[in-house]
């Protein structure tokens, strides 16, 4: 026999999202006095007996969706087994408890009862407990044992179920993962056309969910990028229409991308759907064009040969000023770099976070960061922390790079007592290590006043997000870098090596502002920096509203 049971139209622990949607029903033959209550205090009672009694089984657990107030949500079937053995008559009750590991918040219900003989009509006891709301991708550990706890033995049992994503055929109808797009089906055709000034026209249609208001669309052949944000106001057939010179398209792959902004996914970034279009395939006059061009360069490469053999005995000419050709230089130290910065937003964080995977991954350098360092941190507090880097620094040849912001100026005319007091940022008070910025500033500021010291410290800043105004006046005397358009040259400042020399230009690919982005990370790092761009196009006082105006220094 079922004894079905559910509850609450509320969260029944604090930090646990999930509910049961069905009332409960503790009518059941053979059992006595059920009391069920979400209130599980830690006043177990603990008897002594040499028969305890089995702990419970689990039965099958099923995912599905239900509704609640006309909207589905995925839901978890529990189900535990009572043994029908002797012992069983000793219970008093069973508790369950489940605990979502993503969250760690937990939801503990407490049956309170007693069974006057040992075997009902069925041949043993089935608790159901239905319709618990739970989220996509998130892993479940349930817990049950039996009331009262016996002192020897093992008295519970546990589970783990892990709920399928918004890409299972169940789950994605879900309200939820409707919201992060699970159904979206864009639909992506294109239209190619040609005009006589050799620029193609490309007309990029799809079908917008009704989930998500605003599309970026952009295309991209090579080096080349455009995009364009568009609003489907009352329509939900969109298009786009981008015009491209065919002289700067240099393959004829075009990657065209749709990215959604659904309200689920915001913070996460949502998945953007891709189509390739190969343009050459529909306008086949290009290889006469090809040909004449082939001509061109081998006429011209002859007349410049030619030209070249007649000058080269008259010495009355002046030698050549052409640049030196460029050499691919080996990195072969493995270098350090401290990454100073403050927190001032978290797409700026994730930045942060992307930089130095960017410098790892493609660089092979190692980068000492209090956001990949937190066991170390923990142990030894901020300020030691920085003083022990700083003293490791000190004797040898790695950098202490300052990654400036609005939040770095910020902070260092806070220090040179501005009006207003410290400052302090929304991120500053979510860290489990607060500002980290001000008091690195105070020890390596110092440092700056010894000449000996200057090739230790590089300052950057990324384009369109900080800006020279944002270096504080003491790194001035040091050389700063605009990332990423001269992350190859802070890069060479790094190994202490030179980029260019007497006959010779060095060059590290993969580095540079035109191909950085080609590689996984690099690729990574430039959209994290395009998103925080957007964000603060939108939202011009971004930083103004990151500030907290009434805090306690002390806490």
């Amino acid at each position: 026999m079922m004894l079905n049971i559910a509850v609450f139209y509320s969260c029944l622990a604090t930090g646990f999202g999930s509910y049961f949607l069905w009332k409960p029903d503790c009518r059941q033959l053979g059992l006595q006095s059920c009391v069920i209550t979400s209130n599980c205090t830690d006043n177990l009672e603990v008897v002594s007996r040499r028969d305890t009694p089995t702990p419970p089984g689990w039965g099958p657990s099923k995912v599905g969706i239900a509704q609640d107030h006309h909207v589905d949500v995925p839901i978890l079937n529990v189900t535990l087994i009572l043994s029908s053995d002797a012992s069983i008559l000793e219970v008093r009750g069973t508790r369950l408890r489940v605990v979502d590991r993503q969250t760690n918040g937990s939801l503990c219900l407490q049956l309170s009862y007693r069974l006057h003989r040992q075997l009902n009509d069925s041949n043993h006891w089935t608790f159901s407990f239905p319709g618990l709301v739970v989220e996509a991708a998130h892993t479940y550990l349930m817990s049950a044992f039996h009331l009262p706890l016996p002192d020897v033995g093992e008295y519970a049992v546990t589970t783990q179920v892990t709920i399928p994503g918004c890409g299972h055929h169940i789950i994605r109808n879900s309200q939820m993962c409707l919201e992060n797009g699970s159904l979206w089906d864009p639909r992506i055709t294109t239209g190619l056309s040609m005009a006589r000034n050799q620029i193609l026209s490309v007309v990029v249609a799809f079908e917008a969910d009704r989930h998500s208001s605003i599309y970026q669309v952009s295309v991209q052949n090579h080096r080349l990028h455009l995009s364009e944000n568009v609003s489907k106001e009352k329509t939900t057939s969109l298009n786009v229409t981008f015009c491209l010179d065919m002289s700067q398209l240099l393959k004829c792959e075009l990657l065209i991308t749709i990215k959604p902004f659904f309200t689920q996914c915001m913070k996460e970034g949502c998945r953007p759907e891709h189509m390739s279009v190969d343009y050459c395939s529909h306008f086949p006059t290009r290889s006469p064009m090809i040909k004449g061009a082939v001509v061109l360069i081998f006429v011209a490469v002859c007349f410049t040969l030619l030209w070249t053999a007649s000058h080269k005995a008259d010495p009355s000419l002046p030698p050549p000023t052409t640049d030196p050709p460029p050499q691919h230089f080996q990195v072969r130290e493995r270098k350090k770099v401290l990454i100073l910065y403050s927190l001032d937003h978290p797409l700026y964080k994730n930045i942060i976070l992307k930089f130095a995977a960017f410098l790892k991954a493609q660089c092979g350098t190692e980068v000492i960061l209090d956001l990949l360092d937190s066991a170390n941190l923990a142990t030894l507090g901020t300020v030691q922390w920085l003083e022990w880097q700083r003293e490791r620094m000190e004797n040898s040849s790695d950098q202490i790079l300052l990654l400036c912001s609005k939040g770095v100026q910020a902070k260092w005319r806070a220090m040179c007592g501005g009006q207003g007091g410290p400052v302090l940022l929304r991120e500053d008070l979510l860290s489990p290590w607060g500002d980290t910025l001000t008091p690195a500033l105070g020890l390596v500021v110092p440092g700056l006043l010894r000449r000996a010291s200057f090739n230790k410290y590089a300052v950057a800043y990324f384009d369109g997000i900080g800006s020279p105004e944002d270096v504080p006046r003491p790194f001035n005397v040091t050389l700063r870098y605009n990332l990423m358009g001269q992350f190859e040259e802070l890069f060479f400042r790094i190994l202490d090596a030179e980029k260019q020399g007497p006959g010779r230009l060095r060059r590290i690919p993969g580095l540079a502002e035109g191909d950085y982005h080609l590689f996984p990370a690099g690729r990574a790092l430039m959209e994290a920096c395009e998103r925080f761009r957007e964000y603060q196009r939108k939202n011009p006082r971004w930083f103004e509203e990151q500030l907290v105006e009434d805090f306690d220094i002390n806490c």
